[in-house]
């Protein structure tokens, strides 16, 4: 990502972190926590490898239309899955998000801001800070039921986890 080192090495290590905590989610018992947690890893681990300050590394120019082909995979999968679930329309809104980075960085490699279409970053900068404030208001602490509950089956972990991707999703937009 195009902006300074300090701030795009912070957002790997959320956006790894992020990734692993969602591997580890995949364990849980509950189908549909798996099966969304594996889109959550994927994002995560997409994140953190394109936060990689360009200072530091330049991806081969290769790489982005392999994530466009990654994250549109994932964005298919994702609009096949709201049949069912209106959550995958965030996993949707976000793989889609994914790609249009993707498609930018390929676009103007070396570029520093003011690089992707004004009305669509802004758009998405709008989804993603509202998607923010209401999973921050989510993590308001509720009367928990009682009974030992497993690390990749807590809600609250999920829930912070999916408020940080969307924190390093709004700035990441900010960088283009």
């Amino acid at each position: 990502m195009h902006g300074p080192a300090s701030s795009g090495w912070l957002l790997v290590a959320l956006c790894a972190a992020t990734g692993a905590y969602c591997l580890l989610r995949m364990r849980s018992s509950v189908e549909e926590q798996r099966r969304a947690a594996g889109g959550e890893a994927l994002m995560g681990f997409g994140m953190a490898a394109m936060a990689v300050p360009a200072a530091v590394f330049t991806p081969p120019s290769w790489a982005w239309p392999l994530y466009t082909a990654v994250f549109g995979g994932a964005a298919l999968r994702a609009l096949w899955a709201a049949r069912t679930s209106t959550h995958h329309l965030h996993h949707l809104v976000g793989a889609g998000a994914m790609v249009y980075m993707a498609v930018v960085m390929a676009a103007s490699p070396g570029h520093h801001g003011g690089a992707g279409v004004p009305v669509v970053t802004g758009v998405l900068l709008l989804y993603f800070a509202g998607y923010v404030l209401l999973s921050g208001v989510r993590l308001v602490p509720a009367t928990a039921g009682g009974g030992t509950v497993g690390w990749g089956d807590r809600p609250e972990l999920s829930r912070a986890c999916r408020l940080s991707m969307g924190i390093a999703m709004v700035a990441m937009l900010l960088t283009l």
